[in-house]
């Protein structure tokens, strides 16, 4: 699947996308340089699934919880940007995170990488100089 932003206006038609396109899987690993939109994807994608709290990147709190006004459902939000050992997201839990049954969006996995369940779903989302965002799953 490779979904492609093409303005600002665009991402929430990219969001209802990717819900769609979700299946059964529950853990998204979000792979992309800085800047490339992860964090405003993201973003996009809980507002579509209901989630009415303010959304912004947990790059301090590691992980922020939001919860669907429509269903109830609770979606995790991780950033491990500033991760400097696998040990340190461990310290928190996240595999009790990543096998609850929640919704888990994932920044800068790889720094997590042995800690990823086996079949989290990888994104990649890819600017081009146009200001295009490529999401490819």
């Amino acid at each position: 699947m490779i979904l492609t932003v093409t303005d600002p206006g665009d991402i929430r038609r990219a969001a209802r996308e990717f819900i769609q396109l979700m299946g059964d899987d529950t853990v998204f690993a979000f792979h992309g340089r800085m800047g490339a939109g992860k964090t405003t994807f993201i973003k996009a994608v809980c507002e579509e699934l209901g989630v009415e709290d303010v959304i912004n990147s947990p790059t301090f709190a590691i992980v922020n919880e939001y919860r669907s006004a429509t269903t109830g459902e609770l979606i995790y939000h991780f950033d491990f940007y500033r991760i400097q050992r696998p040990a340190e997201a461990q310290d928190i839990g996240v595999e009790d995170y990543f096998y609850s049954g929640a919704l888990c969006f994932i920044e800068w996995p790889e720094k997590i990488a042995a800690l990823l369940p086996d079949d989290a779903a990888s994104v990649r989302i890819t600017d081009d100089e146009d200001g295009t965002r490529r999401i490819e799953r």
